[in-house]
């Protein structure tokens, strides 16, 4: 068969007639070679191409087209009739190679020879064999991961071409134009057998003549699971020529024993019945594939070396590009993960979900964000943002973004200058780089929200009694369009509200306009609170999965980013404030107010502690301020302190030396607090400081 025509390009393929798709898979029976009954004729000897075969009751061949084999005389029709009998045989359907009668088949059975009924026959003609790879290959093609281009495989060869195959593929799989280092390891990926034939009650039943087989185990059981390639060794010779050989090679017969392992040879039968194919990739070897046939089945022949090297070349380039397909959806989706936040923080008095839904499982970047941001006096700034797209480009987009609100957040700077700078680096970026973003302030101790909008779908806040409310922002200019100024409003934010987020992705499709995906999103919400009753809130995790059901099956047309915030607020009963004028007397004064709250609250036994902290750095703030100085006391599963003064400079932690009289505040502070830190206002700074409640 010339090579060249093998080259049909790839669909489905079916199981052949009389296979069993329910038997089981996994197990190669090692059957010796089946006795000669008396009297019976001799199993025909596998012709070659061009050869007539020698067997009495054949036909010869015309042309490059082998005829069917005859089993002998006892069901053959009269001369008469067998001469007149010249037309040619009936076509079988694509991919299934022609079935024997059932006389000839019955035939066979009973004397052992040929090929046992259910089992497909060989392939015979040429078109047999274009038509099987043509749609083994369709099969193998249909894969997109590793795992299924291996099971077709499997699959489209057994039981048509073989009645068994391993796949060895190497560990770790060299990926694109990477040189692994170490030596060259194969692992057993998978096996696939035609199973024993069965009787009427269950069990196996072996032809007939056939000794009972002394040894039956798994592929996987009698195989090395690993086989490490020796370089110069005699599987690594093989591997190197690419092309499939004959396991009875001498090449082939010094390879199998090292990767099959030393139980190996239980498996090959003797004679022309295994192929060992090499799988090449686009640069290198990257596995072999054993195509094993029973011992009562007609051998190889030489052509089917070449359907065995087409199909390890279909399978080694799918796995190929399955390896660099997996490899850039792993780089997708860790640039995703490091452009979202891994964990939510958890600031006093609020909350926190989230969930992130790409627009498809194949292209799982976008440029949708979210992040909750602690900001000093226990505030905490919520975002949610959209680049236009959902690309790499856009996702890098989103990056740059994402870090340039929280570098001014830390400013404490307010929303609507948040949203300024914001625009000014989307400029920068470049001048087709547009986003919408959403940028809210949440103060627990006031419980009232700021807000400041560009361009986004308005916020909607979920009140305890279930009223949902659409939240009235000033949309603004999206981010990206310069020379546009922000607005800010100030709302409240009552204890146990809801506050939700979101991207456009969630509320606009082609099926629905924004405002028409909004209110259904009011309503999903309202119908969710009154589950729960008007007195308590629906717990935050479940809601954001009810939000997300309101968008039903089908694909999604956007990236969706969803943050909720619910408000729990910080009691005006756990606060304590004061204004404390820049003197020396500020220190001890400030003992004084932090004695008397702690006493109020029943904390008398962090006294010592809270005192001498609280008096070092009330001690720093008045020593440069020179307007009032703010002390604050907040009690929630911490205690916090916290001391406002106007200098911008920010405090910093040094060694002081045993000469030196003062710099040891700050030394104090890190030693015995659970953490401090301090934030830089536009009206100066804050120092804080967080002590465990006892």
């Amino acid at each position: 068969m010339d090579a060249t025509r093998v080259t049909e390009q790839p669909t489905s393929f079916e199981r052949p007639l009389g296979a069993d798709p329910a038997d089981p898979r996994g197990a190669l029976l090692r059957t010796p070679t089946p006795p000669r009954a008396p009297g019976a004729a001799a199993l025909p000897a596998q012709a070659r191409t061009g050869e007539p075969p020698s067997t009495p009751g054949t036909t010869a061949p015309s042309g490059n087209d082998k005829a069917p084999v005859s089993n002998g005389p006892e069901h053959a029709q009269p001369s008469a009739a067998a001469e007149a009998d010249t037309h040619r045989p009936r076509p079988v359907p694509e991919g299934i190679p022609a079935q024997p009668s059932t006389e000839s088949a019955s035939e066979e059975r009973r004397t052992g020879q040929g090929v046992a009924p259910g089992r497909p026959t060989p392939m015979r003609r040429d078109g047999d064999r274009l038509r099987f790879v043509g749609a083994a290959t369709r099969r193998i093609a249909r894969g997109i991961d590793l795992d299924e281009i291996v099971m077709g495989l499997c699959r489209a060869t057994v039981p048509t071409f073989s009645d068994a195959i391993l796949v060895y593929l190497r560990d770790p799989l060299p990926v694109g134009d990477e040189r692994p280092t170490g030596p060259v390891v194969l692992r057993l990926r998978r096996t696939d057998r035609i199973p024993e034939e069965r009787d009427t009650d269950g069990g196996f039943l072996p032809a007939q003549g056939v000794p009972e087989p002394t040894e039956l185990a798994e592929l996987s059981a009698v195989t090395a699971e690993l086989c490490e390639v020796r370089p110069g060794g005699a599987l690594a010779e093989v591997l190197r020529g690419v092309r499939p050989v004959f396991a009875d090679a001498p090449a082939a017969s010094a390879a199998l024993p090292e990767l099959l392992g030393d139980d190996g040879e239980l498996v090959v039968p003797t004679g022309q019945r295994a192929i060992l194919a090499p799988l090449r990739g686009r640069r290198r070897v990257i596995g072999a594939a054993l195509f094993l046939r029973r011992p009562e089945r007609i051998a190889f022949e030489a052509d089917d070396l070449l359907v065995a090297a087409q199909l390890a070349t279909h399978s080694a380039l799918g796995i190929d590009k399955a390896v660099l397909y997996g490899r850039e959806a792993y780089i997708a989706d860790e640039l995703q993960r490091t452009m979202l936040p891994e964990t939510l923080p958890r600031p006093t008095g609020v909350r926190l979900a989230s969930r992130y839904l790409p627009a498809a499982e194949t292209a799982r970047v976008g440029g949708d964000w979210y992040d909750a941001i602690p900001l000093p006096g226990s505030r905490v700034a919520l975002v949610v943002g959209d680049v236009m797209g959902h690309s790499m480009t856009s996702a890098a987009i989103m990056g740059q973004l994402r870090t340039t609100a929280q570098t001014l957040a830390g400013l404490d700077l307010p929303p609507q200058e948040v949203l300024h700078h914001l625009d000014e680096q989307a400029q920068r970026l470049g001048t087709d780089r547009m986003a919408t973003c959403l940028y809210a302030v949440y103060d627990p101790v006031s419980h009232r929200i700021t807000i400041a909008n560009a361009g986004h779908p308005p916020p909607v806040l979920l009140h305890l009694g279930g009223r949902a409310e659409v939240l009235r922002v000033p949309p603004g200019a999206p981010i990206g369009v310069g020379g546009v100024d922000f607005e800010a409003v100030e709302l409240d934010a009552p204890a146990g509200a809801t506050l939700l987020l979101y991207t456009d992705g969630l509320v606009e499709s082609r099926l629905r306009d924004v405002w028409t995906g909004i209110e259904q999103l009011r309503e999903k919400l309202a119908a969710t609170a009154q589950l729960t009753g008007p007195d308590h809130p629906p717990p935050l995790e479940a809601l954001c999965d009810e939000v997300l059901d309101m968008l039903g099956p089908g694909d999604r047309d956007d990236d969706i980013a969803l943050l909720a915030a619910r408000f729990d607020g910080i009691a005006p009963s756990d606060v304590a404030y004061w204004f404390l004028e820049p003197e020396d007397a500020a220190p001890g004064r400030a003992r004084r107010l932090a004695r008397r709250a702690l006493s109020r609250w029943g904390l008398e036994e962090m006294s010592d502690s809270v005192e001498l902290l609280v008096s070092e750095v009330v001690t720093n703030a008045v020593r440069y301020a020179s307007r009032p100085v703010t002390l604050r006391l907040l009690r929630t599963d911490v205690l916090r302190c916290e001391v406002g003064d106007d200098v911008p400079q920010l405090p910093r932690l040094r060694q002081a030396r045993a000469t030196d009289e003062g710099g040891r505040g700050l030394y104090l502070v890190n030693k015995l607090a659970r953490r401090w830190g301090a934030t830089r206002l536009s009206t100066g700074k804050v120092v804080w400081f967080e002590l465990n409640r006892g």
